[in-house]
């Protein structure tokens, strides 16, 4: 069972050369054991918990009630008066973009489009050249050799703990000081 699952696993790989490295993604083993068997409770216990749970709850109901009828104060909702007094200053004052340059944006838009369809389209064209000239070439150490076959496509071990990271989605900001972690909640408390 084993060995057929790294047989397959080799021709996997094989044939998405390119594509299994980035594609392959390991996470460990989830640590498990059986349940435990329930111990059987006397009915007479199970129902004080149960009722213990009932008194607890009630009790949180009626402290709820009690303080339902005072509003907390939303201290955080409010704008402090320095912002209303400058809010004029604050406003952004936007010159209207000309028809000419929103016509020139769709137009980069969609050379743009184009553009990536045309790189993605010749990327998969080599994939599909490079598969198909593995394959051509595993074909051809078939008839020559068998033994040199199966040699070929036995996995390497050593390729499976590779981590690979790619580019992120924006470039890092420069001289940019990361926080250390702290948090400090400011949130006010109210009883």
């Amino acid at each position: 069972m084993k060995m057929s699952l790294l047989s397959a696993f080799a021709r996997l790989s094989l044939q998405n050369s390119l594509c299994a490295a980035r594609c392959l993604h390991t996470t460990p083993i989830l640590c498990a054991e059986p349940l435990k068997k329930k111990k059987k409770l006397d009915p007479q216990i199970i129902k004080q918990r149960e009722d213990r749970r009932k008194k607890k709850i009630e009790k949180q109901i009626r402290r709820l009630e009690k303080n339902a009828r005072q509003l907390k104060p939303v201290e955080e909702l409010e704008v402090p008066m320095e912002l209303i007094q400058e809010k004029q200053k604050r406003l952004r004052k936007l010159t209207p973009i000309n028809p000419t340059e929103l016509e020139q944006r769709a137009q980069l838009k969609k050379q743009w489009a184009r553009y990536k369809h045309e790189q993605k389209v010749t990327d998969f064209q080599i994939i599909d050249r490079l598969v198909q000239s593995q394959n051509k070439a595993l074909e051809e150490l078939r008839r020559e050799s068998e033994e040199l076959y199966q040699a070929a496509i036995e996995m390497d071990l050593q390729l499976l703990p590779v981590t690979l990271t790619g580019p992120v989605a924006t470039p890092p900001i420069k001289n940019y000081v990361s926080p250390d972690g702290d948090y400090i909640r400011q949130a006010m408390k109210w009883e």
